[in-house]
């Protein structure tokens, strides 16, 4: 925790008010010097972002262990104690998606690289079995009499170039809506001139075109990195917009004359910041895990860990709900089963409006 250090003037900064103690009566503004070293002002940072006077760790284990204790405390007014819902789930916003973004998948672990490399020389290598299978079938042909020399080295290439060409094919093959082309000119041809089955609507046209068209440009690999990025930068603005979708699915289930629209966002900050902190945790254990994963031990550890993480994600707005709101058990239930499935539609929705909008606008 950061020492202030107090003015000897006690004249107010702020007010000119003349300042017997801390602060100033008048106002309520500290009388400190606000000159600050870099360590200062980083910390002082730090604590202005979280409250940090023991309230965050406070916060956090009530966050998780305490479904809607939080919410409850935060809107009978007891809130000096416990971290602001909205500095809370931005702070936690920030520092999940900080992470997530540069915490290196499982992928690019150095075992896990030479596994994936060991599958791409056998897949080759099977490639180049199919490929000298034909060829010898075709240098058979040659001493047979059957082609001449000249016949047998112009099959033999063709044979080479149009597996090279497949395998290109393959890597760069990307489905658009169910359906997969080669170029952007193949799909306004089929579109023109195709049969009335192979045609999309206007709608499907505009889009798949736009995604053909980013497609075009990039290889299967570039495009896959360019398209993860541009997602995890658009989730925070997703979730953020549709935050206030969620508490409207709550106001609509409950009691309109008890529970104002802000208690139903004050619970839902507390929620998502919930879910994000959550994912956070999994991310960092999945990466945690991966140095220890040629131990047994550790992977039926790290899946049993796995396994009670999400299913307590998925329980936890049950028991939030119920505590909340205060209705009996089965009531709680059934709304909270309902509300749970309508919101998970609701996401799926819009994060496939999200993926599609990140993909057209990949430069």
């Amino acid at each position: 925790m950061s020492k202030n250090t107090f003015r000897e003037d006690k004249t107010c900064l702020n007010c000119n008010y003349v300042v017997e103690n801390k602060f100033c009566p008048n106002c309520g503004q500290q009388n400190i010097d606000n000159r600050k070293t870099f360590y200062e002002l980083f910390v002082h940072f730090f604590e202005d972002l979280t409250h940090y006077e023991n309230s965050f760790w406070k916060t956090i284990r009530n966050l998780i262990f305490r479904p809607a204790s939080l919410t409850k405390e935060y809107l009978s007014g007891k809130r000096m104690s416990y971290l602001a819902p909205i500095r809370l789930y931005i702070f936690i916003s920030f520092i999940s998606f900080f992470l997530i973004s540069i915490i290196p998948n499982n992928d690019d672990t150095p075992e896990i690289k030479v596994n994936n490399k060991n599958n791409l020389i056998s897949e080759t290598r099977t490639e180049k079995d199919t490929v000298f299978k034909e060829q010898e079938k075709i240098i058979e042909l040659e001493k047979n009499g059957a082609l001449t020399k000249a016949e047998s080295d112009s099959i033999q290439k063709m044979i080479v170039d149009n597996k090279l060409k497949q395998i290109n094919e393959k890597d760069n093959q990307f489905f658009v809506l169910g359906r997969s082309y080669k170029s952007t000119n193949e799909l306004d041809s089929i579109q023109k001139y195709g049969k009335p089955d192979d045609k999309l609507s206007a709608l499907e046209y505009w889009i798949t075109r736009k995604m053909q068209l980013v497609q075009d440009k990039h290889d299967s690999k570039t495009l896959q990195e360019k398209f993860l990025e541009s997602f995890v930068h658009n989730l925070p603005k997703s979730l953020f917009i549709y935050m206030p979708i969620f508490a409207l699915v709550l106001w609509v289930f409950q009691n309109k004359k008890r529970w104002y629209y802000f208690d139903h966002g004050i619970f839902t900050l507390h929620y998502f910041s919930f879910l994000l902190l959550g994912l956070l945790i999994l991310k960092i254990s999945n990466y945690l895990f991966g140095f220890v994963n040629h131990y047994e031990i550790f992977n039926v550890i790290e899946y049993c860990f796995m396994s009670v993480a999400i299913i307590y994600m998925l329980y936890y707005f049950f028991p939030a709900h119920h505590r909340f709101y205060g209705e009996t058990r089965i009531s709680s239930i059934i709304k909270g089963i309902i509300i749970f499935f309508i919101n998970i539609i609701s996401i799926i929705f819009i994060l496939s409006i999200m993926a599609i909008y990140t993909f057209i606008t990949i430069h």
